[in-house]
């Protein structure tokens, strides 16, 4: 991808601090555009941040939010700062996550069950419906929702996380139905499969990372979804399979 194929663009990633959302966050400036760090640790988001600086790429922005415990409040006052800083918000990328408990349904601690259905999904649409202003000031915006093949189709022992996903796999199509013919917002799934990430290894602990793609692999991706090239894909799902058909 060019390296203004972003130019001027302004995308917030949920999750920036680690796994794929710091890689695709990188991937973002260096097409062009401002990105908007968002994650718990400070410390990480300030590391990427560093990265992109010595890169000599648009400055980022760093938003320390803990999404277990944000509150619409919180994310308002968010908005109120992007609109003044930026005036628009031209991609959102979903992509902050946590695994809870992979247990039968039975033995699922209820704090443990909440928690995860907080960050994977009541954060994810209450950030969605706060930004959405900010989207509809931009020439066109892109929304990318992070799924998993547990989430698309849920399986015994993955509780909150599996549910949680599916959820929003079910919010993301409501909202791109919604959106549909009415907005220059266009709304995505994307399901990255098993990717060489931290959470991977907690749920696949005698897994061999070495056999599973890198996040690294699944930029182009990110970007095609991102950029202008996908501007008339709409409630669509994507997996690593749909690297294949953007080579062809």
């Amino acid at each position: 991808m060019s390296e203004s194929k972003l130019s001027g663009r302004v995308i917030l990633i949920t999750g920036a601090g680690d796994g794929i959302g710091r890689v695709a966050a990188r991937h973002y400036a260096e097409a062009g555009a401002s990105v908007l760090l968002l994650g718990r640790t400070t410390e990480k988001l300030a590391s990427v941040y560093d990265e992109i600086l010595a890169k000599g790429l648009a400055k980022p922005g760093i938003i320390p939010m803990d999404l277990a415990t944000a509150e619409p409040k919180e994310m308002q006052e968010l908005a109120d700062v992007l609109y003044e800083k930026y005036g628009r918000l031209d991609g959102l990328l979903h992509n902050a996550a946590i695994l809870g408990s992979r247990v039968p349904f039975e033995s699922y601690d209820m704090n443990t069950w909440m928690k995860v259905m907080q960050v994977n999904f009541n954060a994810a649409c209450i950030l969605t419906r706060t930004l959405l202003p900010l989207c509809h000031l931009a020439a066109s915006s892109s929304i990318i929702f992070t799924s998993s093949g547990v989430g698309t189709n849920p399986r015994a022992y993955w509780g909150a996380y599996a549910v949680s996903k599916h959820a929003l796999e079910g919010f993301a199509r409501l909202l791109a139905d919604e959106l549909e013919n009415t907005s220059k917002i266009r709304v995505n799934i994307l399901n990255p499969g098993g990717t060489r990430t931290r959470m991977r290894a907690e749920a696949f602990p005698t897994e061999d990372p070495s056999t599973l793609k890198t996040a690294e692999e699944l930029m182009p991706l990110y970007l095609y979804l991102m950029s202008d090239d996908s501007i008339q894909v709409h409630n669509q799902m994507f997996d690593p399979s749909s690297l294949e058909k953007l080579d062809a």
